[in-house]
């Protein structure tokens, strides 16, 4: 089988073609579980959160089954079906699957950088030319990608995309693009919100460094497969790489939503607090005026607390600040004697 390949073009063999499927698709099932539990602990400690992000975490985890379920159906294709026939990878069409996984994933890295553009416009003040630019970018490669699915359509087979080099590389490299502008902005507004008290400082530390890792993640995975589609046109690993791309962006989302509690936790912890220096850095939630009349109930309105957690803070009892008239009555008794 292998000799069979060879004989077509040298630079084509088992391993980086049904090989680099099959790495892929293994990768990219473990990477699909680590979305399963992330999508868990959001259900789990997030019940009461807002209806739109329930509205989008059951979006993206429909489409990443779909796009899972693409990817075996590729790989039991061309390494199942058509075991006995490898020239099916070289002359024969590319599958419909092959093509609806691009396309799926590319909608899913949109969904996700929107949802990061709206972190921006929040964080910014809603600054409307930094927001619009990564907007315009996000839909501008969901437009590119787009256009590549309806090329690949044409293609006579699978290794006729690298005709699609350059499409396909700018749709890339856009989104490389926007993630870097993202995390950069979110860097640099969060900077701003410095206020020298050292409990709200280190919660901007932390907030960076999760603009930071969510971005450079998913960035250094585009990157990746452009510079594997350039120098390696003729195998399938920049394919293979690509498969595990919309999942890191759903899990970046995902991991926002989690550490929603665990980041406001690393800030002053009383609510309707009216000391300047409260904590109202909470991951994706809109930033509110720093003047104490407007720091009440805004946690409340924004915040996704679970059920449990209201029902604590419901049932904790309240000790009173002012003790002075406060007379335990025990005191002043003389013991029986």
């Amino acid at each position: 089988m292998a000799q069979s390949i060879a004989i077509v073009s040298p630079a084509v063999t088992i391993d980086n073609t049904l090989g680099a499927l099959f790495v892929g698709f293994t990768v990219a099932c473990c990477v699909y579980g680590i979305l399963l539990s992330q999508i868990y602990t959001y259900l789990t400690h997030y019940p009461m959160d807002r209806s739109i992000y329930k509205l989008i975490v059951l979006l993206i985890l429909t489409l990443e089954t779909v796009d899972q379920a693409l990817i075996g159906q590729i790989y039991y294709h061309y390494g199942i079906s058509n075991f006995s026939n490898p020239l099916t990878l070289i002359e024969g069409a590319q599958t419909w699957s092959f093509i609806l996984q691009q396309t799926l994933g590319s909608v899913v890295g949109a969904i996700v950088k929107i949802a990061f553009a709206l972190r921006v416009w929040r964080f910014s003040q809603r600054n409307f030319w930094i927001t619009g630019l990564i907007m315009i970018l996000t839909l501008g490669g969901l437009s590119l990608a787009l256009v590549f699915t309806i090329k690949s359509f044409m293609l006579p087979d699978v290794f006729s995309v690298v005709k699609l080099r350059v499409l396909g590389t700018i749709s890339l490299g856009v989104g490389v693009l926007t993630d870097i502008i993202t995390a950069s902005s979110l860097c640099y507004f969060l900077n701003k919100l410095r206020t020298g008290y050292r409990q709200s400082d280190s919660l901007v530390s932390t907030l960076i460094k999760y603009a930071i890792n969510t971005g450079a993640l998913t960035s250094v995975v585009s990157i990746t497969t452009v510079i594997l589609y350039n120098i390696m046109p003729n195998n399938l690993i920049f394919i293979g790489v690509f498969f595990i791309l919309s999942k890191l962006y759903a899990i970046s989302f995902m991991a926002t939503l989690n550490t929603r509690r665990v980041v406001r936790g690393k800030g002053t912890d009383r609510q309707n607090t009216t000391a300047n220096h409260t904590n109202i850095f909470h991951l994706g939630t809109r930033v509110p005026s720093m003047g104490p009349s407007d720091m009440a109930g805004w946690e409340t309105a924004y915040t996704a607390t679970s059920a449990t957690q209201q029902e604590f803070d419901q049932q904790r009892p309240i000790i009173p600040l002012n003790t002075t008239g406060f007379q335990d009555p025990t005191l002043g008794k003389r013991p029986a004697m």
